[in-house]
């Protein structure tokens, strides 16, 4: 059985878990809502998605992080925080979960907790991730538990998304720089490119251009000016 709370009238609607199509949950609203309390040893927030184009919510840094890989994806079309409510008997218990996102890909439906590594070993979360995978892959859906990514990539994801929000840029200007074709260069020679723009505003429109991927670089390694740039997936 799943649960999801409509994104109308915020009332809840179960059906069960194979009938549940991928609209029906891309559309939900967060199942569970922020909690804020003295000593929380965790920090929720919203951050807003270029992919959505609007906020979405998450309730630790970890969960932070994933968002930024998922908006970084240009395969992934959507992206739903706490989704839905999950409900199985198992062992010949009800058991509960509500997963951390719902991201809608080209390549179907993918559902991710994030845990960090430390808590992979707590045989009631190893539990409680045996089953929800089991029901999700099931489906033929894909199922993820994500831990902590490498620092240096992280690091640069989130450097880049600070160039995501397409409405800080002029188009007139992103498309000068695209007619450069500056796949096969070096980043420094894409940030000095003589464009006849003042340079922060061409530095800015490179990332960004990097962050849609109509560029890519590599995020494993410290980004640096001999970083070389290629075509993208957009492109």
């Amino acid at each position: 059985m799943v649960s999801v709370r409509r994104k109308d009238t915020l009332s809840e609607f179960s059906t069960g878990w194979s009938l549940a199509t991928a609209d029906l949950l891309s559309d939900a609203v967060p199942w569970r809502t922020f909690r804020w309390y003295r000593g929380q040893k965790h920090y929720s927030g919203t951050y807003w998605s270029s992919t959505e184009a609007a906020h979405v919510i998450y309730e630790f840094r970890l969960e932070l992080a994933r968002l930024l890989y998922a908006d970084f994806d240009v395969a992934v079309r959507r992206i739903v925080a706490q989704p839905f409510l999950l409900r199985a008997t198992v062992d010949r218990r009800v058991r509960k979960h509500v997963p951390d996102l719902l991201l809608i890909s080209e390549q179907g439906p993918v559902v991710v907790d994030v845990k960090p590594l430390a808590q992979l070993v707590n045989p009631r979360i190893r539990f409680t991730l045996g089953w929800t995978r089991k029901l999700v892959e099931g489906r033929g859906w894909r199922y993820e538990v994500w831990s902590e990514p490498s620092a240096t990539e992280l690091r640069n994801v989130r450097f880049l998304a600070g160039f995501r929000n397409p409405s800080c840029f002029d188009e007139t200007l992103l498309e000068e720089v695209r007619q450069r074709d500056l796949s096969h260069t070096t980043l420094g020679e894409a940030l000095s490119a003589p464009i006849g723009r003042p340079p922060a505003l061409v530095r800015s429109a490179v990332f960004h251009l990097v962050w849609n991927q109509y560029l890519t670089v590599d995020v494993r390694s410290p980004l640096t000016r001999s970083s070389i740039l290629t075509k993208g997936p957009r492109v």
